[in-house]
Formats: C-alpha cells, structure tokens, sequence
C-alpha cells in the first residue's frame, strides 16, 4: 500500500473518531487541523456535559509522539487510532495522567521529546 502523507492519515483518524463518538451519542466538532491541543470537542445530547478529545492518528502500529514537553498535554481524553492502513483501525482511549505516566523520553542530538510506545497505549 502506497505511504500516505501524514495529514491524510491525521484526518482519517480524526473523522473515524468524530464518527465513533456520534454514534455514541455525543455531538462532536473537530476543531482548527494542525492547531495545538484540543482536537474534537463533544456535547452531550442535553447540553450537560463537555468532553475535549486529542486525537494522535496512526498509519501502522508505531509509537505515538507526544512532543517536548509533558506539561502540553491537555484534554479530558486522548484516543490513539492505529493501524488506519489496514482498513481495520484500533482505537486506544487514555487519560492524561496516563499518557505522562507512561511517556518514554528519547534524547537525540541534545533534543529531548516524548513519545508512547505500542506497548504501553495498546495494554
């Protein structure tokens, strides 16, 4: 299968959760693409409650990159949809606490960032 550049993949991933959401019932509004945080916004069908999603897409099962720096981390809940090329997508749900506790810290040529590894989002 043909690579495909990553803002299709991050835009698959963000429609097939706004998809999954509505279906559960929420109203769901993706918010600005490629703006920081916050990716999807979710009303309950009364109005009473509100969710704040990020969503991180995946072509494959590969690690996830949460950035620089763990005080960015924002949103009621992260989902971490894999596998978007197979057809058949994994979606992943965690809470922020979550994502910081299990975060890896890789250094590179003095460059520190953070990143979630297949094992520790998909258990």
């Amino acid at each position: 299968m043909t690579k495909k550049p990553s803002q299709v993949v991050g835009n698959a991933g963000l429609f097939y959760v706004c998809y999954k959401l509505s279906m559960l019932g929420w109203n769901v509004m993706p918010t600005s693409r490629n703006a920081r945080g916050i990716d999807v916004m979710c009303f309950s069908m009364d109005g009473t409650r509100m969710l704040s999603v990020q969503v991180k897409s995946l072509s494959k099962k590969n690690p996830v990159s949460i950035g620089v720096d763990l005080k960015n981390i924002m949103a009621d809940y992260w989902i971490i949809v894999n596998d978007l090329d197979s057809g058949n997508p994994q979606s992943y749900i965690m809470l922020p606490k979550e994502v910081k506790a299990l975060a890896h810290r890789g250094e590179k040529e003095g460059r520190i960032s953070y990143w979630l590894q297949p094992k520790q989002y998909s258990e």
